[in-house]
């Protein structure tokens, strides 16, 4: 099989003025929407709030989510439009993508901050679990000094 697939990646901007649970249901309602249009989710990121190149209706910042998904392309028609008549999303772009398909990750803030802690943890077991060089001559002066004894005899 070939390694390089296509799919798409779609990244759609909300409003910064929207609530977290509002935003998160919005990213469930797009998920669902894709499935039932016929694609297959690979991944759904909140990328979270960031500052605008430029204002888009009197706002300078919005919430920046990512989907990358596969399909036959026909549900992309389908999801922009969903995506252009509602009013939370200020703006849209689906791109198709070639090469290895994504990793999925976790969507959510509070899970990749678990995350981030489990890999601090894993960090410090790994550096516990490197064994510990150091010079240590006396165990090699014990072993010249038996050398040279055996060698006298």
């Amino acid at each position: 099989m070939n390694d390089q697939q296509s799919y798409y990646e779609t990244m759609y901007i909300l409003r910064p003025d929207i609530a977290e649970d509002e935003v998160t249901n919005h990213i469930d309602k797009y998920n669902k929407l894709l499935e039932e249009f016929g694609g297959t989710i690979l991944d759904s990121q909140m990328r979270g709030k960031r500052r605008l190149a430029y204002q888009i209706s009197k706002h300078r910042e919005g919430i920046y989510v990512q989907l990358s998904h596969q399909g036959d392309g026909q549900h992309i028609f389908k999801i922009e439009k969903a995506m252009r008549l509602s009013e939370d999303v200020m703006r849209y772009l689906t791109v198709k993508q070639e090469g290895p398909l994504p990793a999925p990750r976790s969507s959510t803030k509070s899970s990749t901050q678990a995350d981030d802690k489990t890999n601090q943890e894993s960090k410090v077991e790994s550096k516990e679990k490197q064994p510990i060089v150091s010079e240590d001559t006396s165990t090699s002066g014990k072993d010249d000094i038996e050398t040279k004894e055996n060698s006298d005899t």
